[in-house]
Parts: C-alpha cells; structure tokens; sequence
C-alpha cells in the first residue's frame, strides 16, 4: 500500500494523543494529499458527509517481531489481552482506523483538495492509505457491546 495523503497537526510526537478518535472531538487537524492524489474530483461529494473513516499506519509503531498479546493501558497494562482484542499500535500490520467528523472540503487552497477534520487521533505526518465516508445505518451499532473497554476507570479486576 502507498499513502495517498497525510495529516498535519500540532502532535509531532506519539505521546499525547488521544488513544481513540473523538475523544477530543476539539483537536482540529488537516488532510493533505500526496501529489498525485491532490484532484478535487476524488473528493466529489464527500462534503455531503458528517464524518469520514481514515485508515492509516502506525508508522512509529512498526516492528519487525509481533506478539499476539499485548497489554492495553485501560486495563492498566497488568493484563494481558490478544492483540485483535485491542486496538494496540503493535500488530502484523500496523494499521490504524479512525472516525473523525469531517468540517470542510477546501477546494481554493494552493494543496487542494484539503480535508479540515476534528478528533483525529494521528501524530503529525501520519500516512493516510484511504478515506471512506461513515455511513451511520452501516457503521452505528447501538446494540454493541465493548468487552474491557466499557470497564470505568474505578472497575478492578479479579
């Protein structure tokens, strides 16, 4: 896969950001397309959509070993989880998903099209290989449930 943009932000290192997007829904970030991506024809009605899925990599998390369990800080890295029951940065690939809320297509800038969104969890720089529109009677489960993720911070676990 070959990047077909990247984000600019103020995260120019992996600590601080936010471990999920939408977290901070006020984290305001830009999209940037590579060169030969930059045709506001790619970006034709994606104005009409509230939110966007980005799918990126982990490029500061890249490994050459993997481990199939992992230790998520929710659960205060004492206990071990497989790592496809996370979302760990380190995995085979280290490919990240995102849903972030999308306030504007700018088509009158010198690098356009450029995409302004909000509650981006990336580092500054990060390479994007896709963009998707969120589709909510496709991507919404209200009847889902989220195993530890749903633990409070106060929740202890024997």
């Amino acid at each position: 896969m070959i990047p077909i943009a990247h984000i600019e932000n103020d995260f120019p290192t992996k600590f601080g950001i936010p471990r999920q997007s939408g977290r901070v829904g006020a984290l305001k970030a830009r999209i940037v397309f590579e060169p030969e991506y930059r045709n506001v024809d790619a970006c034709r009605g994606l104005e009409e959509f509230s939110h966007i899925w980005l799918i990126w990599e982990f490029s500061e998390a890249k490994r050459t070993k993997w481990s199939p369990t992992v230790r998520p800080p929710r659960l205060g890295g004492n206990v071990r989880k497989g790592v496809f029951a996370t979302r760990s940065p380190f995995r085979p690939n280290s490919i990240g998903l995102s849903c972030v809320k999308l306030e504007k297509v700018a088509l009158d800038e010198l690098d356009s099209p450029v995409l302004y969104i909000e509650g981006a969890d990336l580092m500054n720089g990060t390479p994007i290989f896709d963009i998707k529109p969120y589709i909510p009677y496709a991507d919404c489960h209200p009847e889902a449930t989220g195993s530890f993720t749903e633990y409070s911070k106060d929740h202890h676990l024997n």
